[in-house]
């Protein structure tokens, strides 16, 4: 495959690091059951609103330069409508799962997303709506994939390459049943804390 997989043992080394050094898991955790919450219909929120709790802290840099105003906010809430169904359906199923016949939709998914909050805010939310099957990204792990991001609107197919990878890695790990949690989160942690803190 070419990228190192790593193993549980790495993973589990990497979480001790990542909930030491990284506050900010707790808005992830948070907006991860709000969005669990909006789509049980268990609460006032609308997935939107949910989906901007993890954009305001996880995305932070992407904010210096536009402001998350009542457009932005439409604009969010007008592509989970658009692919409601798509990520209804995405949601129910894990990478593992993923094949040549979703790359299509993933890009047009992605393309959407991406056009209004960027390569990184894009992979975030996606992952929140459908946890299991949306690996996360930033420049940093992009680049040490050999996935160097471009422009905005750019990086659709690079992302399903990353899919493909994720995916390798997470068949090599013996999935979810193997590591005990979500596989995608526990690689982004290791992924976070090696390629764009230098933690470990």
């Amino acid at each position: 495959m070419g990228f190192h997989v790593p193993t549980p043992q790495e993973l589990e080394e990497a979480r001790e690091v990542f909930e030491s050094n990284e506050p900010r898991d707790l808005f992830y955790r948070a907006a991860t059951a709000l969005v669990e919450l909006t789509m049980r219909d268990a609460t006032s929120l609308n997935v939107t609103e949910a989906l901007a709790v993890l954009l305001q802290t996880w995305n932070k840099a992407f904010y210096r330069y536009k402001k998350f105003d009542h457009q932005h906010f439409s604009d969010i809430k007008h592509v989970v409508n658009y692919h409601q169904q798509a990520l209804a359906d995405f949601r129910q199923r894990s990478i593992e799962s993923f094949c040549d016949t979703d790359e299509a939709t993933v890009k047009g998914v992605f393309e959407s997303f991406e056009k209004v909050l960027g390569p990184v805010g894009a992979t975030k939310c996606l992952h929140l709506l459908a946890p299991r099957f949306f690996p996360l990204w930033d420049r940093a792990i992009a680049e040490a994939y050999g996935l160097a991001l471009r422009q905005r609107g750019r990086n659709a197919e690079r992302y399903c390459c990353f899919m493909r990878i994720i995916k390798e890695q997470c068949n090599e790990l013996g999935g979810e049943q193997a590591i005990g949690r979500n596989p995608l989160k526990a690689i982004d942690e290791y992924n976070y804390c090696k390629y764009t803190k230098g933690w470990i």
